[in-house]
């Protein structure tokens, strides 16, 4: 009997750990990686003059203290490959020009597509 408990105790123990370290990682990647709850309001798009890719410009108001912030999202038209986020700042519009097929301007800030992107906090990288 004490055998059982204990197998039962340690099955219980670990789908414990197996709960908890999936809430963690689940926040880990919320933190940092799932940029949609960021696309609150769609605000501007534009597409590249050869059509291969799309922006998407939404702004994001968290109704907080921290001041309004534009997230500009790549979309590649012609590919499955995922979209990426390429620009992030403080703004509360998106004035979207496009220079050439790969090169953009967003709120007087020039990035190269697909490889370049802009984040306020960073700088062109």
């Amino acid at each position: 009997m004490i055998k059982g408990a204990t197998n039962e105790k340690k099955k219980k123990t670990i789908i414990t750990l197996l709960i908890i370290v999936g809430i963690l990682v689940y926040g880990l990647y919320w933190l940092f990686f799932d940029w949609g709850r960021f696309k609150q309001e769609l605000i501007s798009e534009s597409t590249s003059p050869n059509g291969t890719y799309t922006i998407y410009a939404y702004l994001n108001n968290t109704h907080a203290t921290t001041p309004f912030t534009v997230l500009g999202e790549l979309v590649f038209n012609d590919s499955s490959k995922r979209s990426k986020k390429i620009y992030w700042d403080k703004a509360e519009n998106a004035d979207i020009l496009w220079i050439d097929d790969n090169t953009v301007e967003i709120n007087g800030i020039i990035i190269s597509v697909p490889n370049e992107s802009y984040d306020f906090r960073k700088g062109i990288h």
